[in-house]
């Protein structure tokens, strides 16, 4: 009898509950059926759930190497992967956890971080003769310096410039600190053109997350007309759950994550480890505006990432409401700060493919092991 064989015969129909439960995605199902009547209702106009097994029948000559990347050969052998769509949004996750166990032979040398944080001499570690400035000039924070970004998305396009190089080396001062730059940075465009008011502050750290130079840095843009069109599309799926709800998005939202152990809230900041992530360990953080808390949040999100969970290459990105005045409907819109995890620097294999561009997000990393490390980085038990 083949290994699928035997599994077939001893596992319970999915549809069966299971005895017990732990925090965990591949039980997402069923911790949904467990809650109580309204947070199942409310789950299920934001969250779709589905599940199925996976099954394989390797043959004996790839036992050992099987067992050497994931363990066993029995994990293999039928897999659970649980899909969650975002019914609002449309964004939609794909969950294995051996996926994070797969072999990876495109690796460079162990070394390569550590010599690209301390190797100096870039353009951003002389930014006033290495860099170009805005039309209106630089903005000076106590750690950071603006530069007008030589090869722009936008009309207005400008480069945070850390004085620290180390781009992993940065406390809650400095990220605050980046933060309030980068909106004086607006404030400066603002002043030049009023209807440049959709403003965007993104963060990439090191090569797997899209810095090409390694020097810490993020950088900012203003845009006219309409926000950019994922931003607007969160507001346009809002606006639009309002409309058939009766209530906003962004708080059910949250309530949704929290009834299952996902998210909680910190002086007046939503932490929610997110059911639809883009890529592994994303996490959001929500205020009704950009506080000193929320940017104090980031930091403390950030040194998770990298104290906690090992996190040396990852993705920032701030929504806000435009900073003007504008026709659109941007009401109950939080300010958000996403973050993610772009993987192991050191793996020369990209973690977005065609799946992630065309299709789902493929996930090997539990939402429920994110939220648990940003507790513990929070202080809540």
């Amino acid at each position: 009898m083949s290994r699928i064989a035997e599994f077939e015969k001893t596992r319970a129909p999915l549809s069966e509950p299971l005895p017990e439960i732990r925090p965990g995605i591949v039980d997402l199902a069923r911790m949904v059926e467990r809650l109580p009547a309204a947070a199942q209702e409310r789950f299920r106009r934001i969250f779709h759930v589905s599940e199925t097994i996976g099954h394989l029948d390797p043959p004996e000559s790839m036992h050992a190497w099987i067992r050497g990347y994931f363990g066993s050969v029995d994990v293999v052998v039928a897999q659970r992967i649980v899909k969650v769509t975002n019914l609002v949004t449309m964004e939609g996750a794909l969950f294995n956890e051996l996926r994070a166990r797969r072999p990876i032979e495109a690796r460079a040398t162990s070394d390569m971080v550590a010599e690209a944080r301390t190797r100096t001499g870039d353009p951003f570690c002389h930014p006033e003769s290495g860099t170009p400035e805005d039309v209106f000039g630089r903005v000076r924070g106590r750690f950071c310096v603006t530069a007008s970004n030589i090869a722009k998305y936008d009309g207005f396009h400008g480069i945070v410039i850390f004085r620290e190089h180390d781009p992993l080396r940065f406390g809650e001062e400095q990220v605050v600190d980046y933060i309030s730059t980068a909106l004086a940075w607006a404030e400066e465009v603002m002043a030049r053109d009023p209807e440049a008011c959709y403003f965007f502050f993104m963060w990439n750290c090191l090569w797997k997350a899209a810095a090409s130079i390694l020097h810490g840095h993020a950088q900012v843009t203003m845009t006219r007309d309409m926000h950019y069109a994922r931003i607007e599309g969160w507001r346009r799926a809002a606006q639009a759950y309002r409309a058939t709800y009766g209530s906003h998005y962004f708080d059910d939202l949250y309530q949704v994550h929290a009834d299952l152990g996902l998210a909680f809230e910190v002086e007046g900041v939503r932490v929610i480890s997110y059911l639809t992530p883009v890529k592994e360990r994303e996490t959001l953080l929500m205020a009704p505006e950009l506080t000193d808390a929320l940017k104090r949040a980031l930091y403390r999100a950030l040194a998770c990432f990298r104290d906690r969970m090992g996190v040396l290459s990852f993705n920032v990105a701030l929504y806000l409401p435009p900073l003007g005045p504008v026709p659109e409907d941007w009401s109950g819109f939080p300010a958000i700060f996403r973050l993610v995890d772009r993987g192991d620097p050191v793996n020369r294999t990209g973690d977005i493919g065609a799946m992630e561009l065309y299709a789902a997000n493929v996930i090997g990393t539990d939402p429920f092991y994110v939220s648990q490390q940003m507790r513990r980085a929070f202080g809540i038990a």
